[in-house]
């Protein structure tokens, strides 16, 4: 094999075979293409695309780069969920402990933020002690014990897309559909599931903010995996705002955190939760209606079963094991708070969310390149949302930064993310669509 031969007949759009394909990943995963061959090559697919054919053998061959996890048939089904990423998003952190409470083993192999919005993992590591890239061993244990455990890829499950990930983030080809595809299915098929839900987002805070590209993506990813075998549906569900009231990473802990134990309603989180839980527990076949799974996932929810799972599976992943009665006491907390207010008493009438995220990132909270450290305890709290009155007494946002020169730049960067107005508010786009 060739490389550059092979960069350049994607580049010049001709179809690769399957054994051409799985020898890139290959090199990708043992290192023996460069950085920059393995940029070039995701850039020639971002521009020209895959066949359905080739997105499938890149899917089988990342898949199986590593280890594919297998589970002991006990009856219950092994479940995921996967997001494309937004800003506010902590859903899988309340969706897989609901899931382990209603009969579902979920081991969630999230990833980490790309650009403007935020990665389950960066979450999970503001916890202190909380092993995100365990040993398969431990995460076995983790689901077997407690039903659900939310981690990286180890070393061992899909180590080319860990690569190729990253380096997408670095050279601008997040948004190339197929190699979305094949990131995600291939840490879904590794982990060895038995059914899939996927929530694209789409609005001005999605990697795809285009309805037609999100409904492009949904059907690929949909279809893709039930090329390789793999139960899927997919969920649209709007980023055009944040989900939920924070956007950083200890400060999306707490808000989960809140909605688990029941200390504060957040309407759009629950209900976007709830919605992909539903069709989650149809498709593992643990109940035969959405409107029966949905119940069961509240009731979850509400009696406090789901919270006491991710209790659990908090502790069986090396954190603390009173996260939950004590939050304040191991989440980090930023030195500076500044709340935003506007000048004059007025309503929100739009948000752009990636320039949210973007805030986010610009405090420290997400990624300029793909080896960065990230500050788990900036961000944003008490977000104003679409329709709220906000006012010189009423915030945009509450800015948590690590010194005062930064909440004051994203002070002013945060005023720019919002379209006030005294008129008529614009119809608001539909929380959650089928493709």
């Amino acid at each position: 094999m060739i490389p550059q031969e092979l960069i350049r007949r994607t580049r010049d759009g001709a179809a690769l075979a399957d054994e051409e394909i799985a020898g890139l990943v290959a090199g990708i995963a043992d290192g023996s293409l460069s950085d920059g061959q393995v940029a070039a090559w995701a850039m020639a697919v971002f521009l020209r695309d895959l066949t359905q054919p080739e997105r499938v053998a890149l899917t089988r061959a990342m898949t199986r780069s590593g280890t594919v996890l297998t589970w002991p048939g006990d009856g219950s089904p092994v479940l995921d969920k996967h997001s494309t990423g937004g800003v506010g998003d902590k859903v899988s952190l309340v969706l897989a402990p609901i899931i382990a409470a209603c009969g579902g083993r979920v081991p969630m192999i999230s990833g980490r933020g790309l650009g403007h919005t935020g990665g389950t993992l960066d979450k999970l590591d503001a916890i202190p002690g909380y092993d995100t890239t365990p040993s398969l061993e431990r995460l076995r244990a983790a689901v077997e014990e407690v039903g659900c455990a939310i981690v990286g890829q180890t070393a061992d499950l899909a180590p080319a897309d860990r690569r190729l990930y990253a380096l997408r983030d670095a050279t601008a080809t997040v948004e190339s559909v197929p190699l979305i595809v094949a990131s995600i299915l291939s840490k879904k098929l590794a982990a060895g599931l038995d059914a899939l839900v996927m929530d694209v987002k789409v609005g001005s805070g999605a990697f795809l903010p285009e309805p037609a590209r999100a409904r492009e993506l949904a059907t690929a990813i949909t279809t893709v995996a039930r090329d390789t075998g793999l139960p899927c549906a997919a969920l649209l569900t709007d980023m055009d705002r944040p989900l939920g009231r924070t956007a950083g990473n200890a400060l999306e802990v707490r808000e989960a955190i809140e909605l688990l134990t029941g200390a504060g309603p957040i309407p759009r989180l629950v209900d976007v939760t709830l919605e992909l839980a539903a069709e989650l527990l149809v498709l593992g076949g643990l109940d035969p209606t959405a409107a029966d799974a949905r119940d069961r996932a509240d009731g979850a929810l509400q009696s406090g079963d789901a919270a006491e799972r991710f209790a659990r599976m908090v502790a069986a992943l090396g954190g603390p094991d009173d996260l939950l009665e004590d939050p304040g006491r191991h989440l980090p907390r930023a030195p500076v708070t500044r709340a935003v207010y506007p000048d004059s008493e007025l309503t929100v009438g739009r948000i752009d969310a990636r320039a949210v995220g973007l805030v986010v990132l610009e405090l420290g909270g997400g990624r300029r390149r793909e080896d960065a450290a990230i500050d788990p305890a900036v961000g944003l709290a008490e977000i104003a949302t679409l329709g709220e009155a906000v006012g010189p007494d009423v915030p945009l946002a509450v800015v948590h930064a690590r010194t005062d020169a930064d909440a004051e730049r994203a002070a002013a960067c945060l005023g720019d993310a919002y379209v006030l107005t005294d008129g008529p508010l614009p119809d608001a786009p539909p929380l959650i669509e089928r493709p």
